[in-house]
Formats: C-alpha cells, sequence, structure tokens
C-alpha cells in the first residue's frame, strides 16, 4: 500500500517488492536485520552485486526507496544528523551562507555539499582542536573511505563538495593552509570529448519514440540539449514560466544562479510543445517543471535523469555511451561549422570566459585563430 500510496503501478510495485525480496535475502545472509540497513550497508550491497556482474542493485542509490520505506515505517531510525556539535553546525550553517551569497550556487548545490560538508566534519572532528587541526591525512582517508563503497562519479562530487569546503575553511581562517582534495582516477582536466556527428544525432533523435509520452519528452529533452547547448540541471530546472511563446524566448537557468534568456529555435519550440500537449502528465501540486518523470513517484526530471535519458538514446541508436555535456560539445561545433565566432558561442553556453569556449573549437582548429594575437615584431 505504501508504493500505491506513492504513485508506483501495479507492475512497478510487483518489480519493487521483487527487488526488496533481494535486498532482504542480503540482509538475513549478513547476519543482519531490517532495521540494520543504513546507507553504508546499502553500499557494501552495491559493490557485492557489481563483483558478480550484476545490473541491478549494483549502486548505493539504488536502496533510496527501501530505505525512505523502512524510515517511514519506523523499522530504521530517521537519517542520523552528523556532526550535531553545535560549533560544527554553527560553521555549516556559515559555509551554507557562503555558497548561496557569494558563490551564487543553486538551491539543489547547496544541499548537497553542505550534506557532504556535515558528514566529512562529523567523521574528522574527533579531537579536542576539531577541524583547526585537519591536515591532508585525514581528508585523504575520507575520500578513500567514500570510494570503497561509491561509485566513481560519486567519488569525484564528493571531491569537488570537498574542494569547496576546505576553501572556505582556509578564507575563514577555521585551517592555517589551504589543505587540497587527491584526485579520482579518471578525473583529469583538458579537452572535452569528440561531439557526436551530425548524423549520430539524427540517429539519436529517430529512437525515440513520439508516439508515446516518454518518446517526446526524450525528443524534446535531447533536441533542447543539442540545439541550446544546455547542462542537464538547465533542462531539469527549466519551468512553464520560463518559456515565452508570444516572443519565442527562453529563460536558462544556469550555474552560478545565472539567469539568461535565449532565442527558442522553432524546432525546439515545436517539440516541447508537442509534449506538453500530447502528453499524458502527472505532477504534484504547485510543480511547474517543463520536464515530468513517467514513472513513480510523480515529480520533476531531476539532472540525473536527463543524464539517463541521454545514455538510453546513445545505447538505442547504437552509439557509444556517452552523456548530456557530448550534446553540450555537439551545439558548440555546429556554431563553429556554420561561422558563429567564439564569442557569440560563448554567449549562447553563458561562459564567462571566451577561453572555455575555446576548449570546444578542438573540432575545428582554424576556429582558434580569433583568439591568436600576432606575434610581437611581426612573423618569425
Amino acid at each position: 500500500m505504501w508504493l500505491v500510496g506513492h504513485g508506483y503501478a501495479a507492475t512497478s510495485v510487483h518489480r519493487r517488492l521483487a527487488q526488496f525480496g533481494q535486498l532482504c535475502r542480503w540482509l538475513t545472509d549478513q547476519g543482519l536485520a531490517a532495521g540494520d540497513l543504513s546507507e553504508v550497508h546499502a553500499g557494501r550491497l552495491a559493490a557485492a552485486r557489481r563483483a558478480k556482474g550484476l545490473v541491478t542493485w549494483s549502486s548505493a542509490e539504488s536502496s533510496a526507496l527501501p530505505l525512505r520505506f523502512l524510515r517511514d515505517a519506523g523499522v530504521v531510525p530517521a537519517e542520523p544528523v552528523v556532526a550535531a556539535n553545535g560549533v560544527c553546525e554553527e560553521l555549516l550553517a556559515r559555509y551554507r551562507c557562503y555558497l548561496v551569497t557569494e558563490r551564487g550556487l543553486t538551491i539543489g548545490t547547496v544541499a548537497a555539499y553542505v550534506r557532504i560538508a556535515r558528514r566529512f566534519c562529523g567523521e574528522v572532528i574527533t579531537g579536542p582542536d576539531g577541524l583547526a587541526g585537519l591536515d591532508a591525512g585525514a581528508v585523504t582517508r575520507f575520500v578513500v573511505a567514500i570510494g570503497e563503497h561509491s561509485s566513481r562519479p560519486l567519488v569525484k562530487k564528493t571531491v569537488t563538495a570537498l574542494s569547496s569546503l576546505l576553501r572556505y575553511l582556509h578564507v575563514a581562517g577555521v585551517t592555517g593552509s589551504r589543505i587540497t582534495v587527491p584526485t579520482v582516477a579518471g578525473q583529469r582536466p583538458g579537452l572535452p570529448l569528440s561531439a557526436p556527428s551530425a548524423a549520430g544525432l539524427t540517429r539519436l533523435l529517430a529512437g525515440c519514440d513520439r508516439r508515446r509520452d516518454i518518446g517526446r519528452r526524450d525528443y524534446a529533452v535531447l533536441i533542447l540539449l543539442a540545439r541550446l547547448g544546455l547542462r542537464a540541471g538547465e533542462v531539469a530546472a527549466l519551468g512553464l514560466d520560463d518559456i515565452d511563446w508570444h516572443h519565442g524566448e527562453v529563460v536558462i537557468h544556469g550555474k552560478g544562479n545565472r539567469h539568461d534568456r535565449l532565442p527558442l529555435p522553432a524546432d525546439v519550440g515545436q517539440a516541447i510543445a508537442d509534449y506538453l500537449r500530447r502528453g499524458h502528465r502527472s505532477a504534484p501540486a504547485g510543480c511547474r517543471a517543463v520536464f515530468l518523470r513517467v514513472l513513480a513517484p510523480p515529480g520533476p526530471l531531476t539532472p540525473a535523469a536527463v543524464n539517463t535519458v541521454v545514455l538510453r538514446a546513445a545505447r538505442r541508436a547504437g552509439l557509444p555511451p556517452f552523456g548530456p555535456h557530448r550534446l553540450r560539445h555537439y551545439a558548440a561545433t555546429e556554431m563553429l561549422r556554420h561561422g558563429e565566432p567564439l564569442s557569440g558561442i560563448a554567449q549562447v553556453l553563458r561562459h564567462r570566459n571566451v577561453r572555455v569556449t575555446a576548449l570546444y573549437a578542438t573540432a575545428d582548429p582554424t576556429a582558434l585563430r580569433e583568439l591568436a594575437r600576432p606575434w610581437p615584431g611581426g612573423a618569425a
């Protein structure tokens, strides 16, 4: 009844119950009761299943639903508030204010950063010196512990959030020196991956069954990413009130709490309108998001779900797996091919620095000549 009450269809309820059964059997094999389930155990279950080559319950996030059910039922205690220490909570409150006012981050990003910061403080404040005695060794041990039970993308997000926290602690004078965070294997700056070809994009879009709600939604998401070069979070944040149909414009809620107004291409507008007018949308009261979940529970599409939309489309098209950022690169290279200057591309992609946009010119090295300055004294 709990699943039905949260909007799950009969087929989804049956599938979820089967998955819950797998979880219960694993807990029994480990000598654990349902009330012992925690995020740590969820990570261990995911790691064990990945090691066997299984695809279900293969990430710690898979246990989020049963954990929520067990907490609602009172079987598992509410999520613990790590580092309830008053001094630490006061520090986290100041850090949250810094992220909002000084960094201008979105609500979702702030919440994620503070959640990681709270866990970090709870695990490293063990002595009387607190964070003042923090060193690189403690930071490395924390990251390694996270990596043992988490996927690489989650570890990368943790490293990014932790770098932000440590930067703030140094600026605020809590730590005497700037402490760096160890990098994650495979995490390296540099040139973006190659964009899909025009033929690849055609296959990507053709794989969406636009006779169905999910196909119309995915088609609109994909063409929005490819034509305007949006980020996954920007697509997820798009609201009904952000689209000005009369003037053909759309407001993008970007990084750093920026709001940018961009022209809405006709084909993108048509795809969104087709999804909105023909789809059987089910949204919670007060939800004004453009893109909604098709499966229960009802609600807006998340950035992670946008990433899944792209991955699934690439698989259907027989293309190597890639995420939304590759379509952002596609949008940039298409503008380059049509002679758009880097300054114009930077405006569309909402880059503060045109040098960042120049990374997208790798598909067309001649476009970099716009940034080149004459050699002093003439040609060598």
